[in-house]
């Protein structure tokens, strides 16, 4: 499973990495270190978190708006496959974002919550790609 530095989750998070260091020492967020003693958060910890902290906050804005062409990075947070399709929901700080692709795709992409992805919108169509390192 992927793992994040803190400045990472921060900007998965909208917040700043201090926030993320509080978070952790808080318990809030599962994180290691790693063996040059920098901290890890663990990617699917993260996507529970981000999950849970967008329910809570239970807000959309419906004034945003957005041009046809935008990309949101964040994290899988849960990929239900069936024979043919894959549902793959993706937390991209505070937007739920939900598309449908084959399973074909998600399986090549090894989409999983945690996964670091980018959700690409174009008029109706979400398609979901992985970033470069």
């Amino acid at each position: 499973m992927p793992t994040f530095t803190v400045g990472q989750a921060a900007e998965l998070l909208g917040v700043s990495a201090d926030s993320v260091r509080r978070l952790i020492d808080a318990g809030q967020i599962d994180a290691v270190r790693d063996p040059a003693g920098r901290r890890r958060v663990d990617g699917a910890a993260l996507a529970r978190f981000c999950t849970e902290r967008a329910e809570a906050s239970g807000s959309t804005d419906p004034t945003l708006t957005a041009s046809a062409r935008n990309h949101f990075t964040g994290l899988v947070t849960k990929v239900v496959r069936d024979t043919v399709m894959a549902q793959v929901e993706i937390q991209a700080g505070p937007f739920r974002v939900v598309s449908l692709i084959s399973r074909e795709a998600a399986d090549q992409l090894e989409l999983a919550p945690g996964v670091l992805a980018v959700a690409s919108v174009k008029s109706t169509n979400v398609g979901i790609e992985i970033p470069k390192p």
